[in-house]
């Protein structure tokens, strides 16, 4: 009898292994928006992009699935009294070839993203740290930089001033310790599948551009044992008609394409259980080029355009997805309290019109006198609904828009050099502090460098409230910072993003967050 129980036993043992060998890997399948333009942390300038470095590279500060900052690569950290000394002790980990990942990997990709020639469009939301400002300018060699290894797994941070987003700062994969070994042995080729060696809890394994990026468990990750996913696979799919039918057709298990405006409510119909929507840190708005020379230079002109464009039509009729229309800069569902606002949200918008009308008269504009302007927008059906619109609303002023539509990785670098006259933008957070908005307008920001904006009070009120830890103060200096910006109309802002994603009912683990942050690390895929 007890032989017969042995065989038994070990015949359902055979059978449990056989079925594990059998069983279909849990591939995650991803609608991601766009196609990305890199996959160096450094370099990325969109969030589809940072959604796949995010999986590849683990930071010394990192996110829990709910949005909150645990630790990484960092199993603990101190700050000193004074608020200008972080001290990170980080955990016994490896690089996915298995390499030891030390403080001087740290080191080594702070000082490389503070480097002029990486262009990085957040480098200055580390100009706390010592010497940030001047090694990023070329003013200073990157071995000045405020940070060191005190041994190979602690790394101290010296900054010049208590900042009170600088941790948030450090969970940006823009930040994450890079593989030195690498990257100085592969240069700009050690992104490449099959040359990239990763920290987070996924590696490259394959990249076809405009098809998909697949990758896979990253067995050395330092808490390989709770990732479920074997693998994930993302697909660039900037149509949210064609995401939709994907979805639909159970291609893909999560769609951050978004939701078609048009089939918003079909799919709170019959698609209720995955349709996931909620507050987002995110700005929808169309940039100014203020240089001298260009259209947009005259101050009179932005305000008419703003004056003119009738925020409530593109959320209510065009969107209706329960975006906010936003006369306003950073978005109302940011923490920290800014509470900037243009003065016109409760005029009539017959006295606005009156007075775009005149505005456009004095400098020189009318029907008679059109103002000729490219619009540029990047790919997706929903932005040029709202360019459209919004060149209607600006007929009447005797403005004639040409629209200029790119996908996404070419309307950024455009964006970026500078080349546009008024070009659609969507900010979203990555960092869960008006700073990081504020901060895109200041002295070296991305949105600066793209639209030539120069007011050194603007500068100077928002670097006054990087080192202002008392919550009501700080608050006070960011909103005057933000209401300077709108009273110089640098930007026309449209409304405040919700995120609408469809997430299927066997991906468990996936929380909505307003930072729109998502770790696949803590996602299951149930049959």
């Amino acid at each position: 009898m007890l032989s017969h129980r042995f065989t038994r036993a070990a015949l359902l043992a055979t059978l449990v292994a056989g079925a594990a060998q059998s069983a279909p890997a849990a591939v995650l399948q991803v609608g991601n928006g766009a196609e990305p333009g890199t996959l160096d942390p450094q370099k990325t300038n969109g969030v589809w992009e940072t959604r796949i470095t995010r999986e590849l590279f683990e930071r010394l500060v990192t996110y829990a699935a709910d949005g909150s900052l645990v630790p990484g690569l960092a199993e603990s950290w101190t700050i000193s009294d004074d608020g200008t000394t972080y001290t990170f002790h980080l955990r016994q980990a490896e690089w996915s070839d298995g390499t030891p990942i030390t403080a001087d990997d740290a080191v080594f990709a702070l000082r490389r993203l503070l480097k002029p020639a990486i262009a990085s469009h957040n480098a200055n939301l580390y100009y706390p740290i010592k010497n940030a400002r001047a090694v990023n300018t070329g003013q200073a060699e990157p071995s000045e930089l405020g940070v060191s290894a005190a041994d190979e797994h602690t790394l101290v941070i010296q900054l010049d001033e208590p900042t009170a987003y600088f941790l948030q700062a450090l969970a940006m994969t823009e930040a994450a310790p890079l593989p030195r070994h690498l990257v100085e042995k592969a240069g700009d080729e050690w992104t490449r599948p099959g040359t990239m060696v990763s920290s987070g809890a996924f590696t490259l394994r394959e990249w076809r551009p405009q098809a998909r990026i697949d990758l896979d468990r990253n067995p050395h990750f330092h808490d390989a044992d709770t990732v479920s996913l074997d693998g994930v696979t993302f697909y660039p799919i900037d149509d949210t008609g064609s995401a939709l039918n994907r979805f639909r057709a159970g291609d893909l298990d999560i769609s951050y394409s978004g939701v078609p405006a048009s089939r918003f409510d079909w799919v709170k119909d019959n698609l209720g259980e995955s349709l996931r929507v909620g507050p987002l840190v995110a700005e929808y708005f169309y940039m100014f080029n203020l240089r001298d020379g260009q259209p947009l230079a005259d101050e009179r002109v932005r305000e008419a355009l703003s004056l003119a464009v009738r925020r409530e039509v593109i959320t209510d009729r065009i969107l209706g997805m329960g975006q906010r229309a936003s006369y306003w800069y950073v978005p109302r569902a940011a923490e920290g309290g800014t509470r900037g606002s243009l003065d016109v949200a409760e005029q009539p918008m017959e006295q606005r019109l009156a007075r775009a009308k005149r505005l456009m008269q004095e400098a020189g504009y009318g029907p008679d006198n059109p103002l000729h302007v490219t619009l540029r927008y990047n790919t997706l059906e929903d932005h040029k609904k709202i360019a459209v619109a919004v060149a209607a609303m600006w007929k009447p002023l005797g403005v004639e828009v040409e629209l200029i539509n790119a996908e996404a990785a070419v309307h950024y670098a455009t964006v970026n050099e500078g080349d546009f006259e008024i070009a659609r933008y969507g900010m979203v957070a990555t960092i869960n502090d008006p700073y990081d908005f504020l901060n895109a307008y200041a002295e070296g920001g991305s949105a600066q460098r793209s639209t030539g904006y120069r007011n050194d009070a603007y500068d100077a009120l928002v670097e006054r409230s990087t080192r202002e830890l008392d919550t009501e103060r700080r608050a006070e200096l960011m909103t005057r910072a933000e209401q300077m910006l709108l009273d110089d109309h640098a930007l026309l802002p449209l409304y405040d993003y919700v995120s609408a994603h469809l997430v299927s009912p066997e991906v468990k683990g996936w929380q909505t967050t307003a930072i729109d942050v998502h770790p696949l690390r803590y996602i299951q895929l149930e049959d």
